[in-house]
């Protein structure tokens, strides 16, 4: 299972169609929120099942603030992440996830990639496609990948 990770699109989709098109074929797209009004058209380009959450600049949105789902047997946390400070760092977070037993806590926010893999949980962030903030600032993603032993491999790529 092949699954493109993304966040911080703030309405500006090219990248993220030009994504799409590399990765292609993904089981799943996450976005991380911040869409600013492109959820339909999000959904519509990704041509499989996707999860998408409000960000801070989702005025007005629909979308839910979180969402809990599985990625085979892991258990994940979709959240914006700016109600858990992570512009400051990753503890409360972190602290949250372990607490409602989560396997996974997939973020946005802070326009800067990360990968923290730990023995008890996980914290992604793909960074912004958009608008990096990351030396160098070059948009980026992540891909998450299934194995046929049910263990999920984590890559950060860039534009």
């Amino acid at each position: 299972m092949k699954i493109l990770v993304v966040s911080d699109t703030h309405g500006r989709d090219g990248n993220l169609r030009e994504v799409l098109e590399k990765v292609k074929p993904v089981d799943m797209l996450v976005h991380c929120g911040d869409v600013e009004g492109s959820e339909d058209y999000i959904e519509a380009m990704a041509e499989c099942p996707v999860h998408i959450v409000a960000g801070n600049n989702d005025f007005f949105s629909n979308l839910e603030r979180e969402e809990e789902f599985f990625i085979g047997g892991y258990k994940v946390l979709l959240t914006h992440g700016h109600y858990y400070y992570v512009s400051l760092n990753t503890q409360a977070i972190r602290k949250e996830g372990r607490a409602r037993g989560f396997d996974i806590v997939l973020f946005g926010h802070t326009h800067k990639p990360l990968v923290d893999v730990r023995e008890d949980i996980t914290l992604c962030n793909p960074g912004s496609l958009s608008y990096p903030r990351q030396e160098g600032r070059r948009p980026s993603y992540l891909i998450m990948e299934l194995d046929k032993e049910g263990k999920l491999h984590y890559t950060v790529n860039y534009c």
